[in-house]
């Protein structure tokens, strides 16, 4: 049981230094008076002179976008993990009783269907030709997140619906959010 609570220690600081690390990269307000900046003769720049500003360089948050998804998806499954292990302790306790253990054990089988529901919902939409998609049920409604070099329309958030939608079976709210790949 220790190393269970380790493993989830090191997850939860694994995810903490990635949303830090997230929101460092993606951060608008970096100081460029603590940076040194090289100019474009090669020679560096201590102070004065030519100093080019923030809107002269070029942000590349590819990476970025990709460790946010990444992030989401740690943290969702720390969640789910953390919840699991206390449903687990629920059902292993003497003291709890039998329709008590049988409803964590419907919890614990609910929580791994909605896990292995959002991973195939996430590879059938990556297979309709999207770059990424993140997809998050939490049991009333379904939030996708989709990563996307392309124009996207109504249109496009509609197909993205009606396949969630045959595949879930039931009518559940879905929010479809399109986000730039660059």
């Amino acid at each position: 049981m220790l190393l269970k609570k380790q493993t989830v220690w090191l997850l939860t600081m694994l995810s903490l230094v990635i949303v830090l690390s997230v929101y460092y990269i993606t951060s608008p307000t970096q100081q460029a008076t603590d940076m040194a900046y090289q100019e474009k003769d090669g020679k560096e720049q201590a102070g004065g002179g030519d100093k080019e500003t923030m809107s002269d360089m070029e942000v590349v948050t590819d990476a970025a976008g990709n460790e946010m998804f990444e992030a989401l998806r740690l943290e969702v499954t720390d969640e789910r993990e953390q919840l699991r292990e206390e449903l687990e302790a629920k059902v292993a306790n003497a003291d709890v009783s039998a329709e008590e253990k049988s409803a964590a054990y419907e919890q614990m089988e609910n929580l791994r269907e909605l896990a292995m529901t959002e991973s195939v919902l996430e590879t059938m939409i990556k297979t309709m030709g999207y770059e990424d998609a993140l997809v998050r049920a939490n049991g009333e409604n379904i939030r996708i997140t989709v990563k996307s070099d392309k124009e996207h329309s109504k249109a496009d958030a509609n197909e993205i619906i009606r396949l969630v939608m045959s595949e879930v079976g039931q009518m559940k709210p879905v929010a479809v959010e399109f986000q730039p790949a660059n």
